[in-house]
């Protein structure tokens, strides 16, 4: 049964995000919609729900459809609530009134802690705040489930929960959510929309399949492009000869014809399609400086601290040698971060412990991107420590997405997306032999994680890094490191770790 029927939407933003876009969501859909950041994936769910008007086209709902829309941010008047009260406030007054029992429900299944559901939201981390607006936008008992980057902020255990939780949804409840998670749409939609400026495209498989059958249909638009110009330009070489022929015979005739063909000619280049060139939203170039050590980092039985000075594990004899591509496996809490911390330090001379090869030139970026500085400009963050220009500044950010309205704009006011671009452009210039990166695809869009994973291997990076993000550790990792009882041991591959941390 049709729920929701889209027909020739487009929204135009100074730009076109997507220009004549068909959708039908039915009962059992589960729709994963795909696009680079800034492409228009958040507009489009707010044309579902109503809270944004498109520029052109219509939306049909079905008499009395309730929307359930799950947002990416806390609006400001919840965030001095508890999390309690910002799903009881979800209900109408009635029911908050005599039925806030479907509260209690909602967080039970969700697995919200008691001790969490009567903190302000303020007071709680991101991953907890989703999860509130989740429960929200659920215990209204919407008709349709509208999710807006569910998966930001939360660690692998809540990945998994939500996996879950959404598979066990009543299947007439369709879905459609944004995700750069590459790993959950595959295990949690059954159709995909690649959202463009024009001619999007829809399959009814999951992310992977999808991109696959993308691709396929790409080539076979870019084939038959490539054969309408090659038959265009053939009858163009057809009425040259015949208007020589005419011109010379006197042959009225020959003109006419010569005309036709021409006219043929120019309604076939005019039909042409070229296929779709995706506007990349900045290219991720990273490039590896030379360095003769072996063993660039050696960690000779380091004892790893919390904050509070807590023994958190102890690494035995490590090391990192050219070329390793070390992702650090462990669940929250147990000192991930605390050890890329100590590296950090050792590069920097100020952590005796870890020995550091004297050639070793760092890359680094932690989670929260704290080597950005907020109150700097993009153009001041480039121009100001790398001797390249103001004209050659403006085109590196232009090619990492960017824009030339945003270079002398505040950091501190770009999108987390535009935020990561940026940081990795910095990690370039600073041509690293080793790279130090927390969580470098928080933010990301998958073009822009696919090309700093192309770009790792493609130059024979040597890294540590501690991702969430499935997709992205397999891709990247050759080695694995796991925090296990309090030690850091190598292990074969993630896969037993992974499956661990999505089934707690």
């Amino acid at each position: 049964m049709t729920l929701i029927n889209i027909n020739g939407l487009g929204v135009t933003l100074g730009d076109p995000l997507f220009t004549d876009l068909n959708l039908t969501i039915s009962k059992g859909d589960r729709i994963g919609l795909v696009a680079a950041n800034g492409r228009g994936k958040s507009t489009l769910l707010g044309c579902i729900a109503g809270t944004f008007e498109q520029t052109t086209g219509e939306i049909t709902r079905a008499r009395g459809l309730r929307i359930g829309s799950v947002e990416q941010h806390i609006p400001p008047d919840a965030i001095s609530k508890t999390l309690y009260e910002h799903v009881l406030n979800a209900l109408p007054q009635e029911q908050q009134d005599y039925e806030s029992w479907r509260v209690d429900v909602v967080l039970d299944d969700l697995k919200i802690p008691y001790d969490l559901q009567h903190k302000p939201l303020a007071e709680l981390s991101g991953g907890w705040q989703r999860t509130a607006l989740l429960a929200a936008a659920w215990v209204t008992e919407p008709d349709i489930l509208l999710l807006d980057e569910p998966t930001n902020h939360l660690d692998l255990q809540r990945i998994g929960l939500l996996q879950d939780w959404l598979g066990a949804l009543p299947r007439e409840v369709p879905v459609i959510m944004t995700s750069h998670d590459r790993a959950f749409l595959d295990a949690t939609t059954n159709r995909t929309l690649f959202l463009r400026a024009d001619r999007s495209r829809t399959f009814a498989l999951p992310f992977t399949q999808a991109r696959t059958a993308l691709d396929e249909a790409d080539a076979a638009d870019e084939r038959r492009f490539a054969n309408d110009l090659n038959k265009a330009s053939q009858l163009r070489k057809q009425a040259a000869k015949l208007k020589n022929i005419g011109i010379n015979s006197g042959s009225d005739l020959l003109i006419t014809k010569t005309k036709q063909l021409t006219e043929r000619a120019a309604k076939m280049e005019a039909a042409a399609k070229p296929a779709h060139r995706e506007k990349g939203a900045g290219d991720i170039k990273l490039t590896n400086s030379g360095t003769h050590a072996k063993a660039l980092i050696t960690l000779d039985h380091v004892t790893v601290k919390a904050p509070d000075g807590r023994e958190l594990y102890k690494t035995d004899k490590k090391w990192i040698g050219k070329g390793d591509r070390i992702v650090l496996l462990g669940t929250n809490g147990t000192g991930k971060t605390q050890l890329v911390k100590m590296i950090h330090r050792a590069l920097l001379d100020e952590e005796p412990a870890i020995k550091c090869a004297p050639t070793v030139t760092l890359g680094y970026s932690d989670q929260h991107l704290s080597q950005l500085n907020d109150a700097d400009t993009p153009m001041t963050a480039v121009a100001g420590q790398f001797d390249v220009g103001d004209q050659r500044a403006r085109g590196l950010l232009a090619g990492a997405g960017v824009n030339i309205q945003m270079q002398d704009t505040k950091i501190g006011a770009l999108s987390g997306g535009q935020k990561a671009r940026l940081a990795m452009l910095i990690l370039r210039l600073q041509h690293p032999n080793f790279y130090l990166l927390d969580e470098p695809t928080n933010h990301l869009d998958i073009e822009g994680q696919e090309a700093l994973e192309e770009e790792l291997i493609a130059h024979g990076a040597s890294c540590l890094l501690v991702s969430h993000d499935r997709s992205f550790l397999r891709n990247v990792g050759n080695r694995f490191w796991q925090i296990d009882r309090k030690r850091l041991i190598e292990v074969d591959d993630p896969e037993a770790f992974l499956a661990s941390e999505m089934s707690t």
